[in-house]
């Protein structure tokens, strides 16, 4: 496998760098509570496969972003470039309190619930948290290479879980075509419920912008985004296959570990136990590659000056922005509730990336795309302003969170511009 050309970083390298982010404890956990709400498995399949081609399109919009601007930083350098500093240093600070942090530590923390044997609370997840970080912060090809190597073995055990499960089916009949019942509600709600769910499980798709100015040219970083978003689409949707219409709906239906009862259903205790085995590996993953792409937006802000020049990336020394990544998601597991947590951190990451797609189309890039081009970022747009119409209407406390987070974000805007202007 190839880290990088020359001295940027190579196409397969940002692919699985998108395949981890992915990838990670959604896919095998969001459809038993999908198909409680839903009660038709093919409704839960359907919704996969909508939320898909929103990730797509989100991908694609990504794509033509970095392109107009490559640089790494993620929606703080887009934000920030397009003339909107004070919105860009927001996303950048939503990133380091809640969407990096929040995300590596509630994966570490999943990760400790499926290790065997009776470990000391929170003790293993800090642990994994601080192996990615020595994983990227001492060398940037060794942390590249890790990464390649550890999703190349994921990808070819989630290869396994389909060929056997494949091959098991062939001998037993599929039971998900019966129906449970929905809960209350209409189905169009409930609908739209689960795809809000889903689409947490796409986030990551955008992770390889993160790395553009370490990449070997922005064509690269845009074919990686929807390289990785169609591997992992078509992945989640075999994926789930298995996971509601083969069981029978009965014994899946509500269940956090859908994934594993279904695997018990399809193959007994050992391919369950096989694909408890290959979900601590998509959460290591996870842990991984969040460590890699977060500092890239610390470091980003260090370049401009909103944090200390310490944290500033360079080819050689990373561990600074990776250490702060780090000792955030520490503070998160050992102090936080990541429940509460998790409550609006799809609701801040949405608003981020409409956001910075909406830059295609206002700022110094207005008129970056016309004709189709501009039809997947508006789609991307307007479903993403959907679902977060839709988490704020099922739950206002998730934006009372949002608030937070951006007026914390405000301020320290305020704080940091107001001490450069009196230096």
């Amino acid at each position: 496998m190839c880290v990088a050309k020359g001295r940027g970083f190579g196409f397969w390298t940002l692919t699985f760098l998108v395949v981890a982010n992915m990838v990670g404890a959604g896919v095998f956990t969001t459809s038993g509570f999908t198909l409680e709400s839903l009660g038709d498995p093919w409704f839960v399949m359907l919704a996969w496969l909508v939320a898909g081609i929103i990730a797509l399109c989100g991908a694609f919009s990504y794509g033509l972003l970095v392109k107009q601007m490559p640089v790494s930083g993620g929606e703080y350098a887009f934000l920030s470039s397009s003339g909107f500093p004070f919105v860009g240093f927001v996303a950048g600070w939503v990133s380091l309190l809640a969407g990096f942090s929040g995300a590596i530590a509630y994966a570490a923390l999943a990760l400790e619930e499926y290790l065997p044997g009776d470990l000391p609370a929170k003790v293993p997840a800090a642990g994994v948290v601080v192996l990615g970080a020595l994983a990227h912060g001492l060398s940037r090809v060794i942390g590249a290479a890790t990464q390649n190597v550890a999703v190349g073995l994921k990808l070819m055990l989630l290869l396994a879980i389909v060929g056997y499960g494949t091959w098991s089916m062939t001998s037993l009949e599929w039971q998900g075509e019966n129906s449970s019942d929905p809960r209350d509600g209409p189905v169009i709600l409930g609908f739209a419920q689960a795809l809000v769910w889903i689409s947490l499980s796409y986030s990551g798709f955008n992770a390889a912008v993160y790395l553009a100015g370490e990449s070997n040219s922005a064509k690269v970083v845009a074919k990686s985004l929807l390289a990785g978003t169609a591997l992992v689409s078509l992945f989640y949707l075999i994926l789930n296959g298995f996971f509601v219409l083969a069981p029978p709906s009965e014994i899946v239906v509500g269940q956090a570990d859908v994934a594993a009862v279904a695997a018990g259903w399809i193959g007994g205790g050992r391919f369950e136990n096989f694909v408890r085995f290959v979900i601590l590996l998509a959460l290591l993953t996870s842990v991984l590659s969040m460590m890699m792409a977060g500092p890239r937006v610390y470091g980003k802000m260090a370049e401009d000056g909103l944090l200390p020049k310490v944290f500033a990336v360079q080819t050689n020394r990373v561990w600074p922005a990776v250490s702060l990544q780090m000792g955030f998601a520490l503070i998160l597991i050992f102090f936080g509730s990541l429940q509460d947590l998790l409550g609006y951190l799809g609701l801040t990451l949405s608003l981020c990336a409409a956001a910075s797609v909406l830059c295609l189309f206002l700022g110094a890039h207005r008129g970056a795309v016309k004709g189709w081009n501009a039809l997947p970022p508006l789609l991307f747009i307007s479903t993403t302003l959907m679902s977060v119409i839709l988490l704020i209407i099922r739950d206002p406390w998730q934006a009372v969170g949002t608030l937070v987070i951006l007026f914390l974000g405000s301020v320290s805007f305020l704080f940091l511009t107001g001490s450069r202007l009196r230096e």
